[in-house]
């Protein structure tokens, strides 16, 4: 069994030695604090989802797939589609990582990724109504970690904001109370693209897409989701550190300027 007293110490020698490095104005890997890690999107890779995508952030990996089904609406709104998005941690991206039922973990990173989608109204589910009351289209988005090197969430979010923009569902004819699909499609109604950018505050420094180590040490990680428009949609602390009022207000300017470069690279996908 390893010493817990060796253990307990080597998350605060590593805080000092990233601690050092910060305060010359670099980090780790050489990045600046408002730099993210070279990011790839890549649609469509797998050809019986409605949609999908996978997007690397350095070495980490997400994978993002949408199904859309028939089904029943919420009867509190009868008159709208369902959003419903689920992540899932796989054991083989990181030795954290266990096989089962989701853990805290995966239940929180889902929960922020759903709530920057759903908060942002970024789906126009009114236009996901076939029958009202009866059938709606309910849109499934998994996502699975794939390789973890720090921040999944902004990942996860992208991927997840990626495969529906690209999906594509039946277009519907509705003879009385039957639906019949349709061979040709359309794209899911989409109005916002809200992009979730994680900041990791370390001792006095804040860093944008935090890496692995950089999390591991953190006193603070924030994800910020914003829109076009300057909205934030949602925004999620984790860590027992604090926040300054300035904190917030750079971590909003680090989101929204960040979510403009991501949401740039969105615009480029076929």
């Amino acid at each position: 069994m390893a010493d817990l007293s060796t253990v307990e110490e080597f998350v605060p020698i590593q805080q000092k030695e990233l601690l050092a490095l910060l305060s010359t104005g670099v980090r780790e890997d050489g990045r600046k604090f408002d730099e993210y890690r070279k990011v790839e999107i890549q649609t469509s890779i797998y050809e019986k989802a409605n949609g999908s995508a996978m997007v690397k952030i350095g070495n980490t990996v997400a994978v993002a797939g949408v199904k859309a089904e028939l089904g029943e609406p919420f009867p509190d709104t009868p008159n709208e589609g369902v959003l419903t998005v689920s992540l899932e941690l796989l054991p083989h991206a990181s030795p954290s990582f266990e096989p089962g039922p989701p853990d805290e973990n995966a239940v929180e990173m889902s929960r922020i990724v759903d709530r920057g989608l759903r908060e942002s109204k970024a789906i126009k589910t009114s236009e996901l109504c076939v029958l009202p009351g009866k059938k709606v289209w309910v849109i499934y988005v998994d996502i699975y970690a794939m390789d973890h090197d720090g921040n999944i969430v902004d990942a996860s979010g992208i991927a997840a904001l990626a495969a529906l923009l690209t999906a594509k569902i039946p277009e519907v004819k509705v003879e009385g109370e039957d639906v019949v699909l349709l061979e040709s499609t359309k794209g899911i109604p989409m109005v916002e693209r809200p992009v979730p950018v994680t900041v990791a505050k370390i001792g006095d420094y804040l860093v944008v897409d935090p890496s692995l180590s950089e999390e591991n040490v953190a006193d603070v990680r924030v994800t910020m989701t914003t829109l076009e428009s300057g909205i934030v949609s949602s925004i999620q602390k984790s860590g027992s550190g604090t926040l300054e009022e300035p904190d917030v207000l750079k971590i909003y300017d680090l989101a929204y300027e960040k979510g403009k470069e991501i949401r740039s690279l969105l615009a480029k996908l076929g």
